[in-house]
């Protein structure tokens, strides 16, 4: 096995703890030739949904990896820690669903290792820190090009834990899709592939957003300053922003609602 030149780090560790610091160590100390890409350590806390999102609409765009992803809310309990396989990179993580998206991105899973095998792991291994003493030591081990067999025994893919697939229903001139995610700036991403804006008339309709009216468009300023403006944002989905405010505010939504676009 070659290894990789490169592992991602993407986790709720936030970044006024000494956490993130702590894995870089791990990985610094174990493979210092192979690079680290830092996604985000600012998901919510426990927010798998959102790790998940993040991740998977990020991996398309890295480089061939090890790419860890700690959510874990689950962590020193019976749940899997997991390495996934895929043609362009391996995924380390917990068995809780945060991986299987982003392995879809990757093109989908070649295979699933359960990690089992203490000799892969910290020598000490800290109960509520496996993303330092498991994970991160696993990565460092597939970098420098362990063969991933030896970490532990064979996962069918079935059993995987999957997180629910989210709400959509497309009508005729309307859609309700899940809110999917909400980013930094208050845009709401909706669980609808963008194709599906299609199907609401052309990019000069006028549309209902939640009983608000917003226009179409592909960026924010097509919408006039305040105005709401429905778009199909760089992950390929249906988004709403709104033009220098934040839509999310002003829909009063929160991931895991559902958001109904209708024509005018």
């Amino acid at each position: 096995m070659a290894g990789y030149d490169w592992i991602t780090l993407t986790t709720d560790y936030g970044l006024s703890d000494g956490f993130v610091a702590a894995c870089h160590g791990v990985l610094a100390r174990l493979a210092p030739g192979v690079r680290v890409i830092d996604v985000t350590h600012l998901v919510a806390p426990g927010d798998v949904c959102r790790g998940a999102a993040v991740l998977a609409q990020a991996v398309p765009h890295l480089p061939t990896a090890v790419h860890v992803a700690v959510v874990d809310p689950g962590v020193g309990t019976a749940r899997r820690a997991l390495a996934l396989r895929t043609a362009r990179g391996v995924l380390v993580g917990p068995d809780n669903g945060l991986l299987l998206p982003a392995a879809e991105a990757l093109g989908g899973i070649d295979g699933a290792v359960a990690l089992e095998n203490p000799d892969w792991f910290a020598p000490t291994v800290a109960p509520t820190f496996h993303g330092r003493d498991v994970f991160a030591w696993v990565a460092a081990r597939l970098a420098l090009g362990t063969d991933l067999a030896a970490a532990g025994s064979t996962v069918d893919v079935a059993t995987l834990v999957r997180l629910p697939e989210p709400i959509v229903v497309l009508g005729d001139g309307w859609l309700e899709s899940e809110v999917l995610t909400v980013d930094r700036f208050g845009n709401v991403q909706l669980a609808v592939a963008g194709a599906a804006l299609d199907r609401l008339g052309s990019a000069a309709t006028g549309l209902d957003v939640g009983g608000r009216r917003a226009t179409r468009a592909t960026t924010f300023g097509g919408a006039p300053p305040g105005g709401l403006v429905v778009f199909v944002d760089s992950a390929d989905r249906v988004a709403v922003a709104i033009n220098g405010g934040r839509a999310a505010v002003e829909l009063n939504v929160t991931p895991g609602d559902v958001l109904r676009i209708a024509t005018g």
